[in-house]
């Protein structure tokens, strides 16, 4: 009989071909760094390319589906098609650095009472200065986070796409939340999950991601609308942001934005009570 995982691996992918190989041979390799239970779990998010094709060509990869569009409701499927004690939801761009499961399972060994952890990105596809910019605005967001977590006490901080939580704290708090989307889920998140156990940042859990967003719609802009979202997911428990662009390869290398809302991802009846 297969013992329970110990780490669940998942990753939300809505038309992610372009960028998903990568990703989920990062994962195997450290799954493979391990000595302890593992599963990789693809989230089809109603892809119309070659995503389930690039998932299951990799081994030790099980694709679930979720034919509702929306992030938030993409990690909940994969959360709910999981058993693993620890759920480390990993986006379809995002590639980890050698190393990166054993240093988050040593934090949680350290912290048992630990609900979840997180850390920065660097972005592989961005000019140097770009992250050097990047890198300034963690520093900024980590004394945010300081404030939040430790003198304030009303939340806490998850880098979105690269962060592992406690299923138990995830069952505590109801899952994931669908009226947060997009902008803000994970501070959203990180705040629920603080109440009961404790969400820490760290830079020593650092992962590399596409940077195509930054590109696309300009550095100062992304961080403009992340700090207000991450206030108002902070302080008013809602997002600033309901709109967003959902940016995609279409080949070669090109971007295409597709305009999303909201009420799109969201089933008009759903009735968050977490």
């Amino acid at each position: 009989m297969q013992s329970r995982p110990t780490v669940s691996f998942v990753v939300p992918a809505y038309n992610e071909a372009a960028y998903l190989r990568p990703t989920l041979l990062a994962i195997l390799r450290e799954t493979r760094s391990v000595d302890c239970p593992t599963e990789i779990v693809v989230v089809d998010n109603a892809s119309t390319d070659a995503t389930r094709k690039v998932a299951e060509s990799i081994p030790n990869v099980r694709v679930v589906d979720e034919p509702r569009k929306g992030l938030v409701q993409a990690r909940q499927a994969g959360y709910l098609a999981t058993t693993g004690e620890l759920v480390a939801n990993i986006d379809a761009d995002t590639v980890l650095p050698e190393g990166w499961l054993k240093k988050a399972l040593a934090i949680f060994a350290a912290e048992p009472g630990l609900a979840g952890v997180s850390g920065p990105y660097t972005y592989y596809d961005v000019p140097w200065y770009t992250n050097l910019l990047v890198g300034f605005f963690y520093r900024w967001a980590f004394l945010s986070y300081f404030t939040s977590r430790f003198i304030l006490r009303v939340g806490s901080m998850m880098q979105g796409g690269n962060f592992v939580v406690r299923r138990s704290a995830l069952d505590t708090i109801g899952g994931f939340n669908p009226d947060f989307s997009f902008y803000g889920e994970d501070t959203e998140l990180a705040c629920r999950l603080n109440k009961v156990g404790g969400v820490r940042f760290t830079f020593a859990l650092r992962s590399s991601s596409s940077g195509r967003r930054l590109n696309a719609e300009g550095i100062f802009r992304v961080f403009w609308v992340y700090t207000l979202n991450y206030v108002w997911a902070t302080y008013f428990r809602r997002p600033f942001t309901r709109d967003w662009r959902d940016f995609r390869d279409t080949g070669g290398g090109q971007l295409a934005a597709q305009p999303q809302r909201a009420e799109e991802a969201r089933p008009a009846d759903s009735t968050f009570a977490g």
